[in-house]
């Protein structure tokens, strides 16, 4: 029981490291009324952030495999928060590229070791509900960075942004507290891996087509998140405060992923991830050919239901 608590640390470094994510998707229609940018060119900041950072990923877990690190989590954290802190005093696109780059690399810098830690602080039977604690402070994150960035637009202006600082230092004071604590876990993840070593395979046919099912959820759920609130603007004319909170009510609904890793543990996590897709998909198509928009927020809802309750079950099968 002694390790419980560490669950919700990393829950809350999820946080402040995924709000981040959320702020560049809330932030760019007010980029777009700032410096005039068509919807295009906005939305590569999106894709260079996440391209550069999925570069980067595979060589952080490399790192985190050899040993825990809280550095590469803090510092992911600050370095997440930093980039964005500084998009509202850059007003040169490539400028722009490039602290949305630096955020988007502290974004991955903590995942790979924060994910680990979760594994190996979780039990046997309840690896679902420990990953689902630990998306649920993400969806938190999620939730909160277009509320967040409303919040700061409509009182500072673009200069508000320097307050995206302030979840990184949050989650770097408490980190502070837990840096040996995590380190230590070394030691027991070294004995559950000489327990079991003899007994694991790779089952690399699986692991590829979990891979496939990773990827297309990931280009539909950022695909969504990015153009979401264009979406609302420009098809029922909302304002851009008003397509920001509705992109926090998509993430909010997210918070459903909780639920997610409870369930996969009971009936199976190959059964959940399935289930969710037939939730998903069907409501994409319905959302994205409907010119009603009670229609649409219902849909929206059902959207982010079938996104959510994978996301857990998919990282433990991985």
């Amino acid at each position: 029981m002694w390790i419980s608590p560490y669950k919700y640390v990393l829950s809350l470094g999820h946080l402040c490291s995924d709000i981040n994510q959320s702020i560049l998707s809330a932030v760019l229609p007010f980029l777009i009324a700032t410096y005039h940018y068509d919807y295009t060119t906005a939305a590569m900041l999106v894709t260079v952030s996440n391209v550069f950072g999925a570069f980067v990923q595979p060589f952080i877990g490399m790192l985190s495999d050899k040993k825990n690190k809280l550095l590469y989590m803090t510092l992911g954290v600050l370095l997440a928060s930093g980039g964005m802190a500084v998009t509202g005093f850059i007003s040169n696109f490539f400028g722009l590229c490039i602290v949305v780059i630096i955020s988007g690399i502290g974004v991955v810098m903590f995942h790979p070791q924060a994910a680990k830690l979760v594994n190996s602080v979780s039990s046997k039977n309840a690896k679902g509900k420990g990953m689902s604690i630990f998306s649920f402070g993400g969806k938190v994150g999620f939730t909160l960075g277009p509320v967040y960035t409303a919040f700061l637009m409509n009182l500072f202006g673009m200069k508000g942004t320097i307050l995206f600082l302030i979840p990184g230092i949050v989650f770097g004071i408490v980190c502070s507290f837990f840096n040996k604590d995590f380190e230590n876990l070394d030691v027991l993840e070294v004995e559950k891996k000489e327990k079991v070593k003899s007994e694991q395979k790779d089952d690399w046919s699986g692991f590829i087509k979990l891979c496939c099912v990773v990827f297309s959820r990931s280009i539909l759920s950022n695909g969504i998140s990015t153009f979401l609130a264009f979406y609302f603007i420009q098809q029922f004319s909302k304002s851009n405060s008003f397509a920001s909170m509705l992109l926090s009510v998509f993430y909010g609904i997210g918070s459903i992923t909780l639920l997610g890793g409870g369930i996969a543990d009971c009936f199976g996590h190959r059964k959940m991830v399935r289930l969710s897709f037939c939730i998903f998909l069907p409501a994409i198509f319905i959302f994205t050919n409907t010119s009603h928009f009670v229609i649409a927020l219902i849909m929206l809802i059902f959207m982010t239901c079938g996104e959510s309750l994978s996301y857990s079950p998919m990282v433990v099968l991985g």
